[in-house]
């Protein structure tokens, strides 16, 4: 075949697959319009778990859409946990907000790990202070609460053990100190800690398994005294032990830090579920690149998991995973990990993409559904490997091919998908204050 005719057949098939995407999505009004936006997916309310992507982590729109969307499942489906892709101890702050009347917290206290303006921006205050008033009066179990799911937080965590313990158990909390203090010395700048391992230097697993350990041996006898509290830290314990490993990982193989992450990401959901007590219903917010079933992905291809498989093993039909897209727009982003946020142009879609497809079926915005199998056409035709566009918290628009594009099978990837032709930049809380943290795989998702 010449190149020519190649293109020609590539070129209809992108037109076939545009037009499918035209007459099977459901045009969606403005997401800032929340109630007539989140009833659209009421079709979802009888999931047990619903996961809610992004294909970048730096666009207005995803995140008010997935606040809208989790404020109808909340209110029309009794849903109760909203688990993201953030640090446990910086979304301990916003859940002691909207479920404990702590005091809001200020733009400069939670949420100051590279990339601040991830969590730390007007959209999820605003959906925080909804979530607050929601609660206004409701029993606990009826409560819906805001949990981290992340790996990051060696520091923070290490801190909040020990706090605890100081409170409940102060002998366990010297013996805390001592284990811990292998790890001390990294908390700042934990990603050393794995290029001093890989140097021959001591390694901490063993002082992080045995306070975990510890945490749990008198678990009885602390959940006398607060079960909240003690799941507080025994999460944090768990995050301690996840980091050293991760932190050692990432040094030998992004791959088996990437897998590490997301495990610990589901098992944390999975401990949050388990918490809060039978027949607790979740929403996820997190990259595509998480909650997407990674077995249709070429990540999937070349030996990395994620949420969205975990789930779907899991979960099977009682969960539903959500892809989200734009075409064009601008986007808060950094061009290196730890520089400054800048608000980018993002390019539009290129013209053998997903999202090229989802531009020419004319929606500006649409909800497109296919884990229906009556849906056969448009089931065939996103059967096949496509690419599609993911913008992490590094957006490198010279080099976006190679970057920031991967090849997907949609119909397997998610059940669904929201599509927003054209977006703009998340709106942070404050002047960005980045620092200290490693880069993930790939550029930062």
């Amino acid at each position: 075949m010449t190149a020519g005719l190649a293109e020609e057949v590539e070129s209809s098939g992108q037109a076939a697959l545009a037009r499918l995407l035209r007459a099977h999505g459901t045009p969606l009004p403005s997401p800032w319009d929340v109630e007539e936006f989140g009833a659209a997916f009421d079709i979802f309310g009888n999931a047990d778990l619903v996961l809610l992507g992004e294909s970048t982590h730096g666009t207005s729109e995803f995140y008010a859409a997935r606040a809208a969307i989790t404020k109808w499942l909340i209110e029309h489906h009794g849903f109760t946990v909203v688990a993201v892709e953030a640090d446990w101890p910086d979304a301990a702050r916003i859940d002691g907000y909207v479920r404990h009347h702590r005091s809001r917290p200020r733009a400069g206290e939670p949420f100051v790990r590279f990339p601040t303006w991830m969590w730390r921006n007007h959209e999820v205050l605003a959906f925080a202070d909804w979530l607050r008033n929601f609660n206004e009066g409701r029993s606990s179990e009826a409560e819906a609460g805001f949990y981290g799911l992340d790996v990051y937080s060696l520091g923070s965590s290490i801190e909040a053990v020990l706090t605890y313990l100081d409170d409940v158990d102060p002998a366990e909390a010297a013996r805390a100190r001592w284990r811990y203090g292998c790890l001390t010395p990294w908390q700042d700048e934990p990603s050393h800690y794995g290029l001093a391992v890989n140097a021959g230097l001591e390694r901490c697993e063993d002082q992080a398994v045995a306070q975990l350990q510890a945490l749990l041996d008198r678990r009885l006898h602390y959940v006398s005294k607060d079960g909240e509290q003690w799941f507080d830290a025994y999460q944090n314990a768990r995050i301690v032990r996840a980091a050293e490993g991760y932190y050692r990982a990432m040094v030998r193989n992004s791959k088996e830090s990437w897998n590490l992450r997301d495990r610990h990401m589901f098992a944390t959901l999975q401990a949050v579920l388990s918490a809060r007590g039978p027949g607790t219903k979740a929403v996820v917010w997190a990259h595509n690149s998480h909650i997407g079933d990674a077995a249709a992905t070429a990540m999937g291809w070349y030996g990395e998991t994620n949420i969205g498989e975990l789930s779907r093993a899991a979960f099977s039909n009682r969960m539903v995973a959500i892809g989200f897209g734009t075409h064009r727009g601008t986007v808060a982003a950094a061009s290196d990990w730890g520089a400054e946020m800048e608000v980018k142009m993002v390019r539009p879609s290129r013209p053998e993409s997903l999202e090229q497809a989802f531009h020419h079926s004319g929606h500006a915005r649409s909800l497109t559904v296919w884990n229906d199998c009556r849906k056969h056409d448009l089931r065939e035709a996103l059967a096949k490997p496509i690419l599609q566009r993911a913008i992490g918290v590094i957006y490198r628009p010279e080099t976006e091919l190679q970057s920031h594009y991967f090849q997907s099978v949609p119909r397997d990837q998610y059940d669904a998908f929201v599509w927003f032709d054209e977006s703009r930049a998340v709106t942070p809380l404050g002047h960005e204050r980045p620092h200290g943290a490693p880069e993930t795989y790939p550029f930062g998702l």
